[in-house]
C-alpha cells in the first residue's frame, strides 16, 4: 500500500513538472513568484458576457488585473472603444499581451504594464475586471475600496469578493458540463459594511 502511495505520489509530482516545465520552458522562476493566481485564458463568451455586464460606454476606462493575453483588453478596446489597462505581473504575458494589442492595431487605446497589480492606483478605473481566486480577490478588496470612484463597476469571473454582495450574477458554461459564475459588484453599493 506505501508503494502504491508512493508511486502515485511520484507519478503525480512529475504530471506537474511536465505541465509547468512545458507551460514554463521560456520563463523564469520571476514570472511566478508574487503571482495570487495561475494564468488560465477566460473563454471567450464568459469575457463577452463580463464585458457585457460591466455595461461599458465609449471613452470609459477599464483595468484587467492579472491580464494573462490581454483578451479581455482587445475585446473591451474593440466592441465598446474604451480605454483599457492590463497590469500582469509575468514578464513573459506582458510581451504576449502587448504583441496581441499591437497585432489587433489598438495601441492607442490599450496599454498592457508590467508590475504588481496589488501595488496598482486604479482610481482611473470605470470597470474593473478579474479572473483570481476568492482569496486573492479577498487581498485586493481593500485597495478596490480605497481607490474606486463610486459607480465603478467589478467584474470577476467565477470567484466572489469575500465582504461584498454582487449587483448581479450570471451563469455561464465551462468544459466538460460545469457551470461558472460572473458576478457584478458596484461601488459602493456592493461594499458590505460592518
Amino acid at each position: 500500500m506505501r508503494l502504491r502511495a508512493l508511486r502515485f505520489g511520484l507519478i503525480a509530482v512529475a504530471c506537474v513538472a511536465c505541465t509547468v516545465g512545458g507551460f514554463a520552458q521560456d520563463r523564469g522562476l520571476d514570472d511566478y513568484k508574487n503571482n495570487l493566481a495561475p494564468y488560465v485564458n477566460s473563454p471567450g463568451h464568459a469575457v463577452d458576457k463580463m464585458l457585457e455586464m460591466a455595461d461599458l460606454k465609449t471613452g470609459q476606462t477599464l483595468y484587467d488585473l492579472g491580464c494573462g493575453d490581454g483578451r479581455i483588453l482587445i475585446a473591451a478596446a474593440k466592441r465598446f472603444k474604451v480605454n483599457a489597462v492590463g497590469i500582469e505581473i509575468s514578464n513573459h504575458l506582458v510581451k504576449r499581451a502587448s504583441e496581441n494589442v499591437k497585432k489587433a492595431g489598438l495601441q492607442e487605446r490599450v496599454k498592457v504594464l508590467h508590475g504588481n497589480f496589488m501595488e496598482t492606483d486604479l482610481t482611473g478605473a470605470d470597470v474593473v475586471t478579474l479572473y483570481l481566486a476568492t482569496a486573492a480577490n479577498e487581498s485586493l478588496r481593500p485597495n478596490l475600496e480605497k481607490y474606486l470612484r463610486p459607480n465603478a463597476r467589478v467584474v470577476s469571473y467565477d470567484y466572489p469578493i469575500p465582504g461584498w454582495k454582487p449587483v448581479e450574477t450570471s451563469a455561464t458554461d465551462g468544459l466538460h458540463g460545469a457551470t461558472h459564475t460572473i458576478y457584478l459588484y458596484e461601488v459602493p453599493n456592493s461594499i458590505l459594511r460592518k
